[in-house]
């Protein structure tokens, strides 16, 4: 399975819409863009902390001020999907 953009609104602290498109890890603005085109809304504005969240978490969130029209939605959230990765194990010692 290939590499994706899973991309969701948020309203009223709940998922309105999600799409899910294909996504190259160190470039998903052009994923975002076809995401934002999918579900019919602009794209928003990339800035050094969406960034920094996208190089350290793998995902980012972007609020209405991040958009250069009006949005029906509180947030969108946007976040990197590799069903190859391993999940990382806590090195508690607990976990056995």
């Amino acid at each position: 399975m290939a590499t994706a953009l899973w991309v969701r609104t948020i309203r009223r602290h709940r998922m309105d819409r999600q799409v899910t498109v294909p996504c190259d890890r160190f470039d998903p603005q052009d994923a975002l863009i076809e995401a934002c085109h999918q579900l019919d809304i602009s794209v928003p504005l990339w800035l050094d902390k969406h960034e920094r969240d996208w190089e350290e978490f793998g995902q980012t969130r972007f609020l209405p001020d991040s958009f250069m029209d009006h949005v029906s939605f509180e947030r969108l959230e946007i976040e990197f999907i590799d069903p190859d990765a391993k999940k990382k194990r806590s090195n508690d010692p607990r976990n056995g």
